[in-house]
């Protein structure tokens, strides 16, 4: 009695964050060659006898290629996933993480293709990039580290929608701009200013067989009718090319300033979002040019950068010169990729591609931007950090499973 009343202490003191009787999960969109795509549920409740085990999946029923899916769980338990291969979308609902469900599925919306990035307004409906112009639809076969699409065939810019969570559109705006001389923009991420009337997004092309669109570019919205209001472009870096492939953009604690990741691995601030001559400014170059999702929380820049193998954190209290207070590596046979962060704003989940494909969670102090590997979430008899994602871990693969976005529940 003892002996389990002091294991419970020290479950208890190890998660702080966590109170007695209270779990956490991971909901985990993962697929492969030798099993249909899923949403898996992982028990994310450290001390938990199945901590680190898938517990429970949905499955779509069908083989394809997991992308995106929205950065955190809303409050509704209601998730976007696509699958950027097949260019659809599948809302699962999440509220109950034992017995997950799928609500439906939609491809194309109002004219656009393959959607990228989905952003939940205050409203409750959902602002979404949408690569392409659903005319230029055509097959794909399976990507790059950027996770772009093969064989997609000559594209068509595409735009932002806003819409409902089951694909019902009310808005729409196109992202040609016929005032730059290059209009190879494919709309990648969006981030709504609603206090600004504003939106920004990138132009990434998830087709890595498209080597024409270099991507430097960043657009500004009205946010209010969609209204395309003008296009920049990120300028080089030191060395030359940082400003490639604009991907994740986020707002900082000011509440007008704008920090833009490459994957060219640059780090951008931009500012004068509201006004007729917005400007970025490079502020931070890190290892390699396949830089992956970074994470805003509170005045830290959390960054995935797989030519170092590491998870790197920033203090950006002062935005233009941002400085490393921390990085933990997860092994030279990984290659992080995306990340998400807890309520708690204290665990993230990174996945790995690469020759090992991890999953891991990295505890994380939000006083100090220390990062630290859990070591406790790993398989069943390793002493290797992070849970493997191979077939005999998940349920219906026999081969790799190739996992991407992931996020915590909210408890």
């Amino acid at each position: 009695m003892r002996l389990t009343f002091r294991l419970a202490l020290f479950a208890l003191a190890m998660s702080p964050r966590l109170v007695l009787g209270q779990s956490s999960y991971l909901f985990v969109w993962a697929g492969g060659r030798e099993g249909n795509e899923m949403m898996a549920t992982i028990d994310a409740t450290p001390g938990s006898a199945t901590y680190g085990r898938v517990v429970a999946s949905a499955s779509t029923g069908a083989m394809g290629t997991p992308h995106h899916t929205e950065h955190e769980l809303p409050a509704s338990g209601h998730l976007l996933a696509n699958d950027f291969h097949a260019g659809r979308t599948w809302l699962f609902d999440l509220h109950d993480p034992l017995h997950p469900r799928i609500l439906t599925s939609f491809g194309d919306v109002a004219g656009y293709s393959h959607p990228h990035t989905f952003i939940r307004l205050a409203d409750g409906r959902v602002l979404s990039t949408f690569q392409y112009r659903a005319a230029a639809n055509a097959s794909a076969d399976s990507g790059d580290m950027r996770n772009g699409m093969s064989g997609m065939g000559e594209h068509v810019t595409g735009g932002l929608v806003e819409m409902d969570e089951f694909g019902r559109a009310s808005l729409t705006g196109s992202a040609a701009d016929t005032t730059i001389p290059d209009r190879l923009l494919y709309p990648y991420s969006v981030l709504p200013i609603p206090s600004m009337d504003r939106a920004v997004s990138t132009t990434t092309d998830m087709d890595h067989a498209d080597t024409i669109a270099t991507s430097q570019w960043v657009q500004i919205w009205r946010l209010s009718d969609l209204k395309l209001l003008t296009t920049i472009a990120l300028p080089p870096g030191p060395r030359g090319d940082e400003n490639r492939y604009s991907g994740e953009s986020r707002l900082l604690a000011d509440g007008r300033s704008v920090y833009i990741h490459t994957f060219n691995c640059g780090l951008y601030l931009l500012r004068n979002v509201e006004s007729g001559a917005p400007a970025a400014t490079f502020v931070k170059g890190f290892e390699g040019t396949d830089c992956g999702v970074p994470i805003l929380t509170g005045h830290y820049w959390l960054q995935t950068v797989p030519d170092a193998h590491s998870l790197v954190a920033l203090d950006i209290s002062d935005p233009e010169h941002p400085r490393e207070v921390s990085r933990v590596s997860v092994g030279t046979e990984e290659y992080p990729h995306w990340i998400a962060i807890d309520a708690q704003g204290r665990r993230i989940v990174l996945n790995s591609a690469g020759r090992g494909s991890r999953l891991f969670i990295i505890d994380f102090d939000p006083a100090t931007g220390r990062l630290a590997l859990d070591a406790r979430f790993r398989d069943a008899g390793s002493n290797q950090p992070g849970i493997s994602l191979t077939g005999s871990n998940w349920p219906g693969f026999t081969g790799m499973v190739i996992p991407h976005g992931a996020v915590f529940s909210r408890k």
